[in-house]
């Protein structure tokens, strides 16, 4: 029985990875989970200088999830370059870079300086408010979408995956725009906009208003997006949100997902990864699947 899961030309030990945001670089989380154990760890977003990140409250607890509007915060490229690659350096898992930015040049200026790193992919997070176009995300126009991945893609020395949001009328659209462009693969789904009011205050109960909902209850839709996109792409797909269980990570891959990220869950259970990745393999087991690729867009009707 073989776990692994190729990727733009790189090989995973299992199709299993931490979602951006939700596991820092491993360092919180080395003590609870091995991280040999994983395919891939997938880091916090990482900018060209340090980001201050949003006011607080900036994390609510919402049914089904939470709503988190965090602003990315993170201390950029430098601090990241020195300390956190070093750290993932000493284990057996690949290493994904979440690059985010308010500028297609912010986005540029890192992915250059991470050329030269000993990283395995870049992420490009396009959730992000573009300043010049009035804060509207990248991954929110379908040519802003083509404009960035194929400026990215012409200086970057990794395989480079767009992370897609769902905020969008159509999703196959955009996966299609970033694959045009010359992305190498697609990540989805980043966070679906949300907001809670506080009904005894009268006040939102972010200092953002909204924040980005993540969580069980958005794994419908996200099954639903990452099978549109694999039905209108040729490239792959990691698929994310709401992953909770084996069961749900086996509902991506067999809508077509090549491997699966596990977000919010991190936070409710730390082991929730590895935890997947054993799964995945009791049920190729119990069902005779030789390949994690068998799974891969394996479902009838």
């Amino acid at each position: 029985m073989n776990s692994q899961v190729t990727i733009a030309g790189v090989t995973f030990k299992n199709p299993v990875m931490t979602a951006s945001g939700t596991f820092g670089s491993g360092m919180e989380y080395s003590d609870f989970v091995d991280l040999n154990k994983l395919g891939a760890v997938v880091t916090k977003g990482v900018a060209n200088v340090p980001w201050e990140g949003n006011p607080t409250p900036r994390i609510a607890e919402v049914y089904g999830g939470m709503l988190n509007a965090i602003g990315l915060q993170n201390p950029g490229i430098d601090v990241f370059v020195e300390r956190d690659i070093p750290f993932l350096k000493k284990y057996d898992t690949r290493i994904i870079v979440n690059v985010c930015g308010k500028t297609v040049e912010d986005y540029l200026e890192v992915v250059e300086r991470l050329g030269d790193q000993p990283v395995d992919m870049l992420e490009i997070n396009v959730s992000c408010p573009n300043v010049k176009e009035g804060a509207i995300a990248f991954g929110q126009k379908p040519d802003s979408l083509y404009d960035i991945t194929s400026r990215i893609k012409k200086i970057a020395r990794q395989p480079v995956i767009m992370k897609l949001s769902p905020n969008v009328t159509d999703i196959a659209e955009m996966a299609l725009a970033a694959e045009a462009a010359g992305a190498d693969a697609l990540s989805m789904i980043n966070t679906i906009t949300g907001m809670k009011i506080d009904i005894h205050k009268k006040k939102f109960v972010l200092a953002n208003k909204t924040g980005g909902m993540s969580g069980p209850a958005i794994k419908p839709v996200a099954v639903r997006m990452v099978y549109q996109a694999a039905q209108a792409v040729k490239i792959p797909i990691i698929g994310m949100g709401g992953i909770a269980n084996a069961e749900n990570a086996i509902e991506f891959l067999l809508a077509g997902a090549s491997a699966v990220a596990v977000g919010a869950m991190n936070f409710v259970n730390p082991y929730t990864t590895v935890e997947v990745a054993e799964g995945i393999e009791a049920y190729m087991q119990k069902y005779g699947i030789e390949k994690v690729s068998d799974l891969i867009g394996a479902v009838e009707g």
